[in-house]
Order: C-alpha cells, then structure tokens, then sequence
C-alpha cells in the first residue's frame, strides 16, 4: 500500500506548482485513477497508433508486381509462406510471436469518426453519449488501486479519453517522450515551499467551501496520487536517460522508437495501457516515399520492443498491437507530381503481437488488389471483443453511464477471433 501522506506534504505539493494545469493533464490523471484492482496478475496493452491510416498494400498485404502494387517488395519473415513489406526485415524475425489481420472491414472513413470507431467500438454520436476508449476500459477493468503509477499513459498526442467512465480513467498524456513528465521536478527549493504553505492552505479552504463533496473529493484525490508518485521509484521510468545506451540504441533516436522505449518501461513499474502514436501515414500524396520513411520509423522501435518483452519474460503477459484507423486504397490516385493513396476502411491490416495469443499466422484474406475481404471479415465490435479477450476482459459485461443507463463493454453482435486463442 502507499504511505500516507501528511499535511504538510500536502500543502507542500500544492505550493510547488503541482497543482497548476499542465499541458500533460498529469494532475488529472493523478485525480482519475482507477480503484478497481487488487493483487490478481493481469495483463498489460501496448497500443502503436499509426495516425492517418496506414496503407495495407504497402505494409503487411502487399502485392508486389500488379499494375497497382506499388514499388516495394515482400520478404520472407521467419514463418514459413508469410511475407511483410521489405522495410520491415527487423518485424520479419519475430513473426512467429505476431498474427496479421488482413481482414479489417470497418464502418468510418473520416479520421476523427474512424479513430473514435478504433478506440471505442462505437459510432460518434451513437445513443448521445460519449464512450471509454479501450485504454479507459483497461484502466477500469485492470488497474491497481495501490501502484502509484497511472494505468492508462498516452505518448506522442492526447488519446481519447474516458468518456462515461469519468475523470478517474483519464489518460496521462507524454507529448514528448525524451523530456518524460516534468511535472514530477518541483523545480524549487524546501524553502521556497515552504513560504507558500499559508497561502495554499487559504486558498484550499476556499476551494473546500464552493465546491461540492465530491468535486472536493476529486481534488483531495489529486493532491494525495501526486504526493504517492513522487515519492515513488517508479516514477523513474518516464526517465529515458536512466535507459542503458546499450539498450535504448536498439529502438532507434526518433520520438516513436523512444515511445515504444518508454512504453516498455512503463509496463515494467505496472502501468496496464499505454498508446505509443505516429502520425503521418495520411498519404493523399507521395505515399512511396512517405510510408517507406515512417516504415524505417516504425521497424526499429516495434522490434525492439517486442524484444525487450520477449527477453525479459513480459511478452506472454503484454499484447501490443499496431494499427490505424483504416488503409488505403489499393488503387494508387494520379493526383499531382507523387501519386498517393486514399482512406480506405472497407479491407485493411492490423498486427498484433505477444499477450498470449498464437503467432505465427495470418487470419483473413483479401482479393487479388487487396480491395476486398473474402474470408474471415474482422469489423470493429470483433476486434474489440478479441483485445478485450486477450487481455482477459468480459466484453459482454455493462457499465453504467451517468445517466443511469447500463452500457455494455463491446456491443452486440461481436465475434472475437478464436484463430488468435488456443493450440
């Protein structure tokens, strides 16, 4: 359990500037931790977020030589007859602990619309109410009470949120991965804290006395995770500079690979979700050249990760997923000087590695251009329900919104992938 905190920390806290709002939300998250947990082992989600949608046919179904294929070649990975895009060769290696879905077919075809269809499992504006992205449900359903680090952390941008869950599941956000989260430096002195105690104890009370009990509470609850944070050495995996150069160069220089770096870290002190972005993969134009660059971004930081996991014996136990919010076309547009492609949700790929699911295979399959699925459609209420399955989640069971009405994890009809799950 954590130690308990006295008044005088408290009021420290405060007059150190902690209080303050911050462009990571650290304090709200801090407010929002999840209170369901215990002792009972459960596992962690590592979310690689390809923001703008990666083209499939040029990444993980490719169909090199057609008229439509694009320039890049497949290489063997080492799982005989599945092939990746040659700018994968590190991913290639490790595919007996992944399966490919290329069998995607999904509602959205706007980004915003999509993004939320991927992180929630349900429509924008669908029955009026704001839904809990899935790093939200892991919190809700997989979090500690009694580690003092988050359970949902989001790097590289803002993810979406808890939704009807409330403040206590909120994301922190780590915009950027090689400066963690300053907010945990108080940036001044004993003395200087404590010639502010008498003005923050002024300015509690009268924060205690026009607010309601449990807007009261919330802020108390803030105050108390931030004293258990800092004093905790978990805090120290926001830190890359405590990474070993040996093993941090693995994962590469750029804000992705030390993401995925962080990432790994963080599981490590106990944090159940954390979302790792990329974006760029919107290639309206000059796709070739783009998808080849952010593929060269990619490799070094998945692999490594996966890896780490691997080696240290938390892959079993960790399922990390790459994916965006939908592919591309498998026609390439002639607009401009560099062709690209467009959004394309009907048929796409999704990757997803370790957290004890089956490696080594592909499910579902595509046409010859990779246009449409011909076996074993995957749409999102089945992919939220195999993540949820995987991380040992009961997808069926309801939450209760604020207003009153009972709101099930993943809605109806939803078919997990069984192909993941078993010998």
């Amino acid at each position: 359990m954590s130690q308990p905190i006295t008044r005088r920390e408290v009021m420290t806290l405060g007059a150190a500037g902690v209080l303050g709002v911050s462009m990571s939300n650290w304090l709200d998250v801090l407010a929002a931790r999840a209170s369901e947990g215990g002792n009972r082992p459960t596992k962690n989600c590592i979310l690689l977020w390809m923001a703008g949608g990666p083209s499939h046919k040029d990444t993980f179904d490719l169909r090199p030589g057609t008229e439509q294929g694009g320039p890049y070649r497949n290489i063997q990975t080492n799982v005989n007859g599945i092939q990746i895009s040659e700018y994968f060769p590190q991913f290639a290696r490790l595919m007996n602990h992944a399966a490919i879905i290329r069998s995607m077919s999904t509602p959205e075809g706007a980004h915003a619309r999509a993004s939320y269809n991927l992180h929630t499992g349900y429509r924008e504006g669908q029955g009026g109410i704001v839904y809990p992205s899935i790093g939200s449900i892991v919190s809700k359903e997989l979090g500690s009470e009694t580690n003092p680090m988050p359970n949902f952390v989001s790097i590289g941008q803002r993810s979406y949120g808890s939704g009807y869950l409330g403040a206590r599941h909120q994301p922190l956000i780590v915009g950027d991965p090689n400066r963690g989260v300053e907010n945990l430096r108080a940036g001044i002195n004993q003395a200087q804290f404590d010639s502010r105690v008498g003005l923050l104890e002024e300015l509690e009370q009268g924060f205690h006395s026009t607010h309601n009990a449990n807007t009261a509470q919330a802020h108390r609850t803030t105050i108390q995770r931030a004293v258990t944070l800092m004093r905790d050495t978990g805090t120290q995996a926001f830190d890359l500079s405590r990474e070993p150069a040996s093993s941090a160069a693995a994962y590469g220089t750029g804000a992705f690979g030390r993401g995925c770096l962080m990432a790994r870290r963080l599981v490590e002190a106990g944090v159940k979700f954390v979302e790792v972005t990329l974006g760029g993969w919107d290639t309206h134009q000059n796709n070739f050249a783009r998808v080849r660059q952010l593929s060269e971004q990619v490799d070094p930081g998945m692999s490594a990760l996966v890896r780490d996991l691997r080696d240290r014996g938390l892959l079993d136990n960790t399922l990390v997923i790459w994916m965006g919010e939908f592919g591309r076309t498998p026609r390439i547009n002639q607009r401009g000087a560099q062709p690209g492609r467009d959004h394309y949700p009907r048929a796409w790929s999704c990757v997803m590695t370790g957290g004890g699911i089956r490696g080594g295979q592909v499910i579902g399959r595509t046409d010859a251009e990779a246009a449409t699925v011909v076996e074993r459609p995957v749409n999102t209420l089945d992919f939220m329900a195999t993540v949820c399955r995987a991380l040992g989640i009961d997808y069926n069971r309801q939450n209760i919104a604020a207003n009153g009405r009972p709101i099930r994890i993943v809605d109806r009809p939803a078919n997990p992938v069984t192909q993941l799950f078993g010998a």
